[in-house]
């Protein structure tokens, strides 16, 4: 496998790895593996038929000359003659076959005439064919041996009884064939090498085997046959190799190389034309592939892809540019309802009765919760906490219409039960969408301290008295504004010494979950506050969120996160008392 990408190859490189290339390569090894497939195979068959032509050509030879020789000649008493001086011979006589002493016991029967009338008929057959040899001999099964009893070589003839050692099973097919096909039998002699001897016997008076005609046919032909065959056939094959791979590369450059790249260039071109801009959308179109394959296919479905493409940019651009205008619009929505509620701290520089710290934290763009405080009049403090039911851009219309509707309720008089009633009516008038807000709502006596609240279905609030740690208040719920018209709320009334500080929040404090939605709790929320029981309203703030902050981590903000503290310092009066 290549290391570089095409476009770091050189034009060698990317030559090498084309896949004109590698069509070329896989043609080639194809066709010669098919090639030696095929070599193989009619090499087998060659041979069986070249080895089938030798053995008949010499079982026939053999044949007939034992034909004739039956004709010219009564061979089975010679035969005999010959075989009874073999078996008359000791185990040291036998093994000086091939001596002059050993041929000098057989001399005398050269001289009987059927040994001459064989010996012409033999050489005749001899001269005459292509095989090795003809000759006359017999077999004898007590010593596995074959006993020469003529042989018309005019070269190297073996005289009657010398013998040749030979396999027992070659020699019992000759013993005990029963004359039908072909008598053969291929061996190895030290003598000759490998060698197909076929032969056919000879009778005597009395139905005995007396002899046989064997042909000899070495097999050294057959290897110069297959040699030429191999030869012949490979050079055939190199050049029917060569050409179809030539052919077939063509073919497969022209139906799929080329197409391919026609389409890499088309690639190519559609992506420097969408770099620079340009808004042409017919490169795949403009292809004029007619292959008839999923090539073709290929290049329809590009087509088809370029013009959806090109639709989806249009779609994408028109999207991106509305997105960026919900964009744009939310986050002056988000300038809007911050503006909305109180951002300016302190609040009442010339008031020092008391101190007020209030942040709001969207879950998203804008949030549904807000906070509120603002002066009835010169004695009487407003303070407010609410959540809106849902988040986004719902919750913050619906906090923006209760946050005026509850202020002006609360401008026009009335204590905090009265107010929250008077603002139930108002949106339950008016409230098709069904949704609700939660509302706790104080009004402090900032000359007494008397803090009088009314809690439409929302979170506790919590006190810290002078010298004491932060506790959850359990004022008198109602039900969530918005909910039904026609309801009335009860109040709690509570008294601010100097020093005490009020937390106001809403749910999204103590329901700040982890990456394991696991709550923050109210329990946590209480350490943090009592961790920071001497600070300032703004620094008690910072370090519930920063309690928050380090307890969620990475999880996402699921809902809106706003706080209010407010620091009672009591008049001046009072204050002059306690540090006297």
């Amino acid at each position: 496998m290549p290391e570089k990408t095409v476009r770091e190859m050189n034009r060698l490189e990317r030559l090498h790895f084309s896949l004109q290339t590698k069509v070329f390569r896989s043609s080639l090894m194809g066709a010669l593996i098919l090639g030696l497939t095929a070599m193989l195979i009619g090499l087998g068959f060659y041979t069986y038929a070249l080895s089938r032509q030798y053995i008949t050509e010499s079982f026939n030879l053999s044949r007939s000359a034992a034909a004739i020789v039956g004709e010219v000649a009564e061979v089975g008493p010679f035969a005999d003659s010959v075989m009874t001086a073999y078996r008359a011979q000791s185990e040291a006589e036998l093994a000086e076959c091939g001596t002059e002493a050993y041929r000098a016991r057989f001399s005398r029967l050269k001289e009987d005439g059927t040994y001459e009338a064989v010996r012409t008929v033999l050489g005749d057959f001899s001269a005459s064919s292509d095989v090795s040899a003809v000759y006359l001999a017999m077999y004898d099964p007590d010593t596995c041996a074959m006993v020469y009893l003529v042989d018309p070589d005019p070269e190297d003839a073996l005289m009657p009884g010398e013998w040749e050692p030979v396999t027992e099973k070659g020699m019992n097919r000759f013993l005990t064939w029963d004359g039908t096909g072909m008598l053969y039998d291929i061996g190895r002699t030290e003598r000759y090498g490998y060698l197909c001897t076929s032969g056919v016997p000879i009778r005597g008076a009395d139905g005995h085997i007396a002899a046989f005609v064997l042909a000899d046919i070495s097999l050294a032909n057959v290897r110069h046959g297959m040699r030429y065959f191999v030869l012949q056939f490979s050079t055939a094959m190199a050049v029917l190799t060569l050409l179809v791979a030539f052919f077939l590369t063509r073919h497969m450059k022209k139906s799929v190389v080329e197409p391919v790249n026609e389409i890499a260039r088309a690639a190519e071109s559609y992506v420097q034309d969408r770099n620079r801009g340009e808004e042409n959308t017919e490169h795949f179109a403009l292809l004029h592939i007619r292959t008839g394959d999923e090539i073709e296919n290929l290049s329809l479905v590009m087509a088809d892809m370029e013009r959806d493409l090109s639709a989806y940019v249009e779609d994408l651009t028109r999207i991106t540019a509305e997105k960026e205008r919900i964009n744009t619009e939310l986050s002056l929505a988000t300038r809007i309802q911050a503006d909305m509620m109180p951002h300016i701290f302190p609040p009442f520089p010339d008031r020092t009765e008391f101190d007020i710290y209030a942040t709001m934290d969207p879950a998203r763009e804008v949030g549904g919760d807000f906070y509120d405080y603002f002066l009835i009049d010169h004695d009487h403090l407003c303070l407010v906490m609410a959540d809106v039911s849902g988040k986004g851009v719902p919750a913050a219309l619906f906090m923006m219409a209760s946050k005026i509707i509850l202020a002006s309720c609360a401008m026009l008089g009335g204590s905090p039960g009265e107010i929250l009633t008077k603002t139930n009516e108002a949106i339950c008038s008016n409230n098709r969408e069904e949704m609700f807000v939660t509302v706790w709502l104080g009004i402090l006596e900032i000359s007494t301290g008397k803090l009088t609240t009314a809690n439409a279905g929302h979170e506790y609030p919590v006190i810290r008295y002078p010298n004491g740690d932060y506790a959850v208040v359990r004022d008198r719920h109602g039900l969530v504004i918005g909910g039904m018209p026609g309801v009335r709320y009860k109040e709690t009334e509570l008294r601010l010494e100097p020093g005490t500080k009020l937390f106001a929040y809403t749910d999204g404090v103590p329901e700040a979950t982890d990456v394991d939605k696991t709550m923050f709790g109210m329990e946590r929320m209480l350490a943090a506050l009592n961790r920071a029981r001497d600070a300032d309203p703004a620094q008690t703030l910072r370090c519930v969120r920063g309690a928050v902050d380090d307890f969620v981590k990475d999880a996402e903000q699921f809902d809106d996160l706003t706080m209010l503290c407010l620091e009672y310092y009591g008049t001046k009066e009072e204050r002059e008392n306690n540090e006297q």
